[in-house]
Formats: C-alpha cells, sequence, structure tokens
C-alpha cells in the first residue's frame, strides 16, 4: 500500500528560499520570484535535475545558478518550436500522400471498410476516433458537406482525414493490409520500407506530443523508436553509434523527409543556429554522436 501525499502547498517566496538552501546561485531576487511565478517550479524542476548532485537531498552542484537552468529551459523552448514546425510539414505531407495513394487505390472511403485492415480491433479504435474528431470539428467544408450529404455517414476521406490528428494518420497507415500502396507511400519521401515510415511515424507522434504538450524535448528517453536503416537514398548519417531513443535520432529522421517533402526547408538552418546562439549546452545528452556534425545530412 502507497503512503498518503500530506505536504501542503508553499508560495513562490518559500520556493524560492527552498531552492537558495540547497544550494542554487540567486543574484536577483526579484528576477527569479517573477520566474516561478511564470514557469511553475515543477516545469523548471525538470531542468535543474541535470545540476543536482543528489537526488535525495536535491542539493545542486556547486556553482549552479538560476540562469543556468533558465538558459537550459528557454533553449528546450525554442528547440521545441522547431521541431514542431517541421512536424508540422511532415504531417501535412504524408496525410496528403497517403490521402491521394489510398483513394487512387480504394476509392473515397476506404477508411471505412474493415476489411482493408489488419486488426478489426485497432480498425474499430480509428474508426470511433475519427468520428469524434469529425464531431468536434468546426471546419466550413465538413459542415457544408453534412449539410448537403447524409449518406455514408462520413465524408470522404480527402475531407475526413484532413481533421484526424496525427497519431490516428499513424495507425491507419500501419494497420492498412495493401502493402504495395504502402510502399508508394514511402517510396514518396525518400523510404524504401513502408516498415521504416510506420516506425517514424510512430516516434514522431510521441514527439510532436511532447513538444504540443511543452514537455521537455532535449534529453528525454523516447519510448517509440525510430528504426534507423543503415542506408538511404538520400543523405543520411552512419547509424552505428546511434542510440533511437534519444533525441537525434529522432532530429535525423526528420531532417532526412523534409528533404523530400520540403527542400528548400530552414529547420536544419534553424538547428544549428540554435546550437551555437547555446554553445554551452550538452547535445551529448540528446544523442548526438562524435562527429556528427560531418554527417551528410548536416552538411
Amino acid at each position: 500500500m502507497g503512503m498518503i501525499y500530506n505536504k501542503r502547498p508553499t508560495d513562490i517566496t518559500t520556493q524560492l528560499a527552498m531552492l537558495k538552501q540547497r544550494g542554487l546561485i540567486v543574484t536577483d531576487d526579484d528576477n527569479a520570484l517573477k520566474q516561478l511565478a511564470s514557469i511553475s517550479y515543477f516545469r523548471l524542476a525538470s531542468y535543474w535535475k541535470i545540476f543536482e548532485t543528489d537526488e535525495t537531498t536535491h542539493q545542486f552542484a556547486s556553482g549552479t545558478r538560476l540562469e543556468d537552468v533558465i538558459s537550459l529551459y528557454n533553449f528546450d523552448k525554442e528547440l521545441r518550436s522547431i521541431i514542431f514546425t517541421a512536424i508540422q510539414d511532415i504531417e501535412v505531407a504524408l496525410r496528403t500522400r497517403i490521402i491521394h495513394f489510398f483513394s487512387m487505390a480504394h476509392g473515397a472511403f476506404w477508411f471505412m471498410e474493415a476489411s482493408k485492415f489488419n486488426s478489426r480491433s485497432i480498425f474499430q479504435t480509428c474508426l470511433d476516433s475519427i468520428k469524434a474528431e469529425l464531431d468536434r470539428s468546426k471546419e466550413d467544408f465538413l459542415q457544408e458537406h453534412f449539410a448537403k450529404y447524409d449518406t455514408p455517414s462520413m465524408p470522404p476521406v480527402w475531407k475526413t482525414l484532413e481533421v484526424v490528428s496525427f497519431g490516428n494518420l499513424s495507425k491507419l497507415y500501419a494497420n492498412m493490409k495493401d502493402v504495395a500502396v504502402k510502399k508508394q507511400v514511402a517510396k514518396s519521401v525518400g523510404l524504401p520500407q513502408y516498415i521504416y515510415l510506420e516506425s517514424w511515424m510512430r516516434s514522431l507522434t510521441v514527439l510532436r506530443n511532447c513538444c504540443a504538450h511543452h514537455g521537455r524535448a532535449w534529453n528525454r528517453r523516447y519510448p517509440a523508436m525510430p528504426q534507423m536503416p543503415s542506408r538511404l537514398p538520400l543523405a543520411w548519417v552512419d547509424t552505428q553509434h546511434i542510440r533511437p531513443m534519444k533525441l537525434y535520432a529522432q532530429l535525423c529522421t526528420l531532417l532526412y523527409l523534409e528533404q523530400s517533402i520540403t527542400p528548400n526547408s530552414q529547420i536544419k538552418d534553424r538547428l544549428l543556429s540554435l546550437f551555437k546562439t547555446y554553445p554551452h549546452i550538452n547535445v551529448k545528452k540528446m544523442g548526438f554522436p562524435r562527429g556528427w556534425e560531418c554527417e551528410p545530412l548536416w552538411q
């Protein structure tokens, strides 16, 4: 049986005093209080954890400043913004290509046909979620459709999938039986095997949700890991020393897909500029291997 939580809430002034007692250097109390009033204690705790020398007492390493913690927080915030922009490009492009290729092969309502999917339970879960997303949507093109048509019960795929989440899109793609069409979609983004795209979409869904909910991204261990093939047709990286649970692997998949989806994308330049702006950030904690900057994908 677990313990009963009986800690009482503490005000911001007390929170600051506690951090200073643990060894955090604060040179401007007024600014520190403003920071804690705008960024919650436990959100910042995710960032000062790497500066702690004791997990029990939460004592800070000698010389740790509040500015160091805030700088890391700001780095992560800017990093999430860049990642989210890239995923937006990729999500829209994959949505468009999945709709196109599957529609050409299976018509306007393939997403409603259980026989076209491997798992009936996953199909039904996706369909229920799609119905809920349609009910929530206020898009004009959907409102106009429902005002005019009542059969079938949902609009054609080129309307319906425009409001479906990236997670549902990923599950639909992975569950489709038609391997030939799945290969078409994968090859359109430079991937020779559809299983790579399934893996990448799953991992990018998790990364997208992390960014959308303002979660810490930079040194997280990601449960959905992308497959990292040793060779790919477009500019790629040496995967021998890549840890697929770390952010570097995810960033590599983003940059690879951007080559065929948005060839003139500024995502790579923005990432490299961010690393120069925050030179004190240890990119090894993000999974960046030695010599990463010399890889063809990052050139």
